[in-house]
């Protein structure tokens, strides 16, 4: 028998960011199954969470069916999130709510007294030299995570993450999954998904000697294949984020 019941693992799932502009459910659910059409592997069961930051104030009613309406579809949401326009039924509905990607801070709780004589201004100043301290070693570690190089094709089905650059030397096929918290770099025909900046590095970008993918995403901003067709398809390209929308530009 484990001398232990559970182990917590941190997990890489790609998540579907569903951006809300006019809650109309006829348009939503009309163009929204536009897409799937186009890659229903990468949408079927896929977790989405709903963000209303953009659009009008909506009801309870009105989102409960917004849920049906994705769940229908083959999805399942995992929760929703808004900056400022937040709804009076905040606490009755059983999809929790999320915090924005961007805005989390870390903090450092102030350490227990332990000297009668130390000073209020010494502790504070403790607290924001450790909260400095903290914040360089994430950024560093950030910083120095190796590229993972891959040599060998990504056949369909597989998926590949790394915790900085991904380099694939190889074709990355249709129905596999590469993704990245930095950028990647594909030495051969991009056909399946790619997905860089992963923990919102907007900066991040997608590089591929032939770009055929189903799809692109950076910092959970993404396009599909049908987009994608009618720039620099099958020729080298990159892929960067620039005022909020995909750019893709010939290599």
């Amino acid at each position: 028998m484990s001398d232990i019941s559970f182990r917590l693992k941190g997990s890489v799932v790609t998540t579907v960011l569903l951006e809300i502009h006019e809650p109309e459910l006829d348009r939503i659910r009309k163009d929204l199954a536009q897409k799937i059409e186009q890659v229903p592997h990468f949408f079927n069961q896929a977790p989405v969470i709903v963000d209303l930051a953009k659009c009008r104030a909506v009801s309870l009613d009105e989102f409960e069916m917004m849920v049906k309406l994705i769940r229908d579809l083959g999805m399942s949401v995992i929760g929703w999130r808004s900056k400022d326009n937040l709804p009076d039924w905040l606490d009755a509905s059983s999809i929790p709510q999320l915090p924005d990607s961007k805005s989390r801070d870390i903090k450092v709780a102030p350490v227990k007294e332990v000297v009668s004589d130390v000073s209020a201004s010494s502790n504070d100043a403790s607290v924001n030299e450790a909260s400095v301290v903290i914040k360089k070693v994430i950024e560093e570690k950030h910083i120095n995570q190796p590229a993972k190089v891959i040599t060998k094709p990504i056949r369909s089905g597989q998926q590949v993450y790394a915790e900085g650059d991904l380099i694939v030397l190889s074709q990355v096929s249709a129905g596999a999954e590469v993704l990245a918290d930095g950028n990647i770099h594909v030495y051969g025909a991009l056909r399946g998904r790619a997905l860089a900046g992963v923990r919102g590095d907007e900066q991040a970008r997608i590089f591929c000697k032939s770009l055929e993918a189903e799809l692109v995403s950076i910092a959970g901003n993404f396009m599909l294949s049908d987009s994608l067709q009618k720039n620099v398809w099958k020729e080298s390209a990159q892929v960067a984020l620039v005022d909020d929308n995909l750019e893709v530009a010939p290599l």
